[in-house]
């Protein structure tokens, strides 16, 4: 169900149990109306409000360290996506496959976790979108050991490539230990039981509300307003139990850059190619240009005769 669909009925709910609390006033709890039974009410509302008012506190508390701890973790994962890519750039051009297929990973990985974001161009990847999240992962898993897999399988031809395919191997290992922090965090972080038993205490102070206020239009519109404030606490909360999705979701700036980064290397290394390609087409046509000179005879223009020729 959507966010702002609940949001709706937690409004509703605690507008309905207001009226319940008006209801119970009017028809069964009016000889009890008492000036001693008032100021126990007012005690008690107060008690459950500061209640109500630490838990909500703590959890939008835990909300923010959710959505910076996650954020964290996508950056930290981006930067290690671009260290192994420099890692197989730097040993050579025996790992360009292994390269292409870390970009349809980054690429893949974007459109799995972020399916309602801008579809990456320029790159081939399996597109999982139309997979479960289980599916998609297990096919981002295929990519990865492939990678792994190209890598330990690398025969450096000395002791400089030695040394970096170490590195790219460790690179390897940073990489997979980022991707395994994120896939073991915790996706939902607010239980549902949880969230109906909230959304209970606060009903139950709406109750009492309507059994302590009377019913005129003023107190009415700042029940109301309150019930709208709560509400759209109860949304934000509830929109970030999915970071991926929604007004509040966590950016997929980092992974985007990261992939752009790899995608650039490749187009100013073809840019390169071509430049080269280019350099040497004109120096070939320019050699071919040059007059042709032979070796025992020198010429002073070609308009004179030569010295030592004698016409016969």
């Amino acid at each position: 169900m959507p966010s702002f669909l609940r949001a709706l009925i937690v409004f509703a709910l605690l507008c309905g149990s207001t009226a319940v609390g008006f209801l119970l006033k009017s028809q069964l709890l009016e000889h009890y109306a008492q000036t001693g039974a008032l100021e126990s009410m007012s005690l008690i509302i107060s008690f459950l409000v500061t209640i109500t008012a630490i838990v909500l506190g703590l959890l939008i508390n835990a909300t923010k360290s959710f959505i910076d701890a996650t954020q964290e973790h996508w950056a930290i994962f981006a930067g290690q996506l671009i260290r192994l890519d420099q890692s197989m750039r730097n040993y050579g051009s025996e790992c360009e496959q292994m390269r292409r297929q870390l970009e349809s990973f980054t690429a893949a990985a974007i459109v799995n976790f972020w399916r309602a974001d801008d579809i990456p161009t320029g790159v081939t990847y399996p597109d999982v979108r139309n997979l479960s999240k289980d599916e998609a992962t297990q096919v981002l898993s295929d990519l990865v050991n492939r990678i792994e897999l190209g890598i330990i399988g690398l025969k450096p031809p000395d002791p400089l490539h030695e040394r970096l395919a170490a590195d790219c191997f460790d690179q390897y290992k940073e990489f997979a230990r980022a991707r395994w922090s994120l896939l073991l965090a915790p996706q939902n972080w607010l239980p549902t039981p949880f969230l109906r038993m909230l959304v209970g205490w606060i009903m139950a102070i709406f109750v009492c509300w309507g059994l302590r206020a009377p019913a005129n239009p003023l107190v009415i519109i700042v029940i109301t307003l309150s019930a709208t404030t709560l509400s759209s606490m109860v949304f934000a909360i509830i929109d970030i139990v999915d970071p991926y999705k929604g007004l509040y979701n966590i950016s997929s700036k980092n992974m985007h850059y990261a992939l752009d980064a790899m995608l650039r290397h490749n187009a100013m290394k073809r840019l390169a190619h071509s430049s080269d390609a280019a350099g040497e087409q004109v120096s070939t046509l320019t050699e071919a240009a040059r007059p042709i000179k032979s070796e025992g005879t020198n010429f002073a223009s070609s308009h004179e005769e030569p010295k030592d020729v004698r016409p016969t």
